[in-house]
């Protein structure tokens, strides 16, 4: 096991290039099953998500080779289909985009349910629905305790509304339509940045998309794909990570390469609570004299920041709003209907010094601003571990982070990247 130690109250100062999107490394990966020919992906975040991924698709029998840094060739010439192994699938949430892929390529795939963050119940109904609409025959084992996927007929298109905007769901549909035979139309689809990634890429191997960025896509199925290159676009919630990491510590930095086409309902969202940015070419300059002051409803109703499907503002970023809002004056209301779970860490800020009431598992209010201490806490999950170090830089005094391999899985050496930035922070040992 190990920790993060921090030494808070240091503004950050310097420059920080974010690594590539970890959620559309991880389809963009197990859509490389659909085409027998080699693919180059390049700018894949050195992350713990993406090595499970690749364990997973070694385990189906594709061949990976490590060209550079953040560079793999991915070969599927030949595919197992096979019963996933249940400790690798535990680890991970995005084994089940597997499930659309393997459906298309191989007809048959058993798989055990899906872990990673315990933010909430995360259900696979809509991915079932839309493969079921396709032609997968899918059933869960309840003696075995897995998923079984096959394939009798051959994947027909199909007009599918799926019951949920579900960026997984959404992602599986694609995959399994884009060699099925017909058109499919696909409504109340995601439109994520990672979702366009996808759409992008597979259209580089011959897929014919279009609509992309919609909630309403049109695929043509074509009979098969070939291979190509495709390079990942940056991490928007890691960029957004870091504009929250120099706000809080009173700091000013450059995010280089920063993929401005997807920060524009970010950057209204954190406007409310007194954050802005200059934007120089690609990059953007978060400056230190931040306003930090909480705008009000009109008539000085107390604000409210809901997450709701892109391009509204994402359940992701909800932690690390949640940790600036204690460094703005003001009150405001946060509120996540997607994950019962996401709001559990903010006891662990309340340790901390901050004023927060927790309203119901979907709601909290928080008043600011308040003086964070420092103080020994645990990693939840992917999102809250990261706004817990947010916490912990703009704290007074030490503060200790265990369970840091939950931050691992989503972003590629943070600390280091921190430190380039003047931060105090100290990866050890349990």
């Amino acid at each position: 096991m190990e920790k993060f130690i921090i030494e808070g109250g240091s503004p950050l100062k310097g420059v920080v290039t974010p690594s590539g999107n970890k959620n559309a490394a991880l389809p963009l990966l197990a859509a490389c099953l659909l085409t027998e020919e080699p693919v180059t992906l390049h700018n894949l975040p050195e992350i713990k998500d993406v090595q499970a991924m690749r364990a997973l698709l070694e385990s189906l029998g594709v061949e990976i080779e490590h060209l550079e840094d953040h560079s793999w060739r991915i070969c599927a010439k030949s595919v197992i289909a096979s019963s996933l192994d249940l400790a690798m699938c535990s680890h991970i949430r995005a084994s089940i985009l597997l499930a659309g892929p393997m459906s298309a390529r191989a007809g048959w795939l058993v798989l055990p349910p899906p872990g990673g963050d315990v933010i909430g119940r995360r259900r696979i109904d809509t991915h079932i629905l839309a493969l079921e609409a396709l032609g997968v025959q899918a059933e869960y084992n309840r003696e075995e305790r897995v998923f079984e996927f096959a394939v009798i007929d051959n994947l027909v298109g199909q007009e599918i509304l799926l019951d949920e905007a579900s960026v997984t769901a959404t992602e599986n549909a694609i995959m399994a339509a884009v060699t099925a035979s017909g058109e499919t139309v696909l409504r109340n689809a995601a439109s994520e940045p990672h979702v366009q990634d996808l759409c992008h890429f597979l259209n580089t191997l011959g897929a014919k998309i279009t609509n992309i960025g919609s909630n309403t896509l049109h695929i043509t199925g074509v009979s098969k794909l070939h291979g190509g290159e495709f390079t990942i676009g940056p991490d928007y919630l890691e960029v957004v990570s870091y504009i929250g990491a120099a706000v809080v510590t009173g700091g000013e930095i450059r995010i280089a390469d920063a993929g401005l086409e997807h920060l524009d309902m970010i950057r209204l969202v954190l406007h409310r609570l007194g954050i802005n940015w200059l934007v120089d070419g690609g990059d953007i300059l978060v400056y230190s004299n931040q306003k930090l002051t909480i705008e009000p409803d009109i008539r000085g109703a107390i604000p409210e920041i809901s997450v709701m499907p892109w391009p509204a503002f994402p359940s992701d970023l909800m932690s690390i709003a949640i940790v600036v809002a204690t460094q703005a004056k003001g009150s405001i209301l946060f509120h996540d209907w997607m994950y019962e779970g996401r709001m559990y860490f903010t006891d662990k800020l309340s340790g901390m010094g901050a004023q927060i009431v927790l309203c119901d598992p979907h709601r909290c209010i928080v008043q600011g601003p308040t003086p964070l201490l420092g103080e020994v806490v645990d990693s939840p999950d992917i999102r809250a571990g990261l706004a817990l170090v947010l916490a912990a830089l703009a704290a007074k005094g030490k503060s200790v982070i265990r369970n840091i391999g939950q931050i691992d899985r989503g972003y590629e050496s943070i600390e280091e990247k921190l430190r380039g930035l003047g931060a105090k922070i100290e990866r050890v040992s349990e």
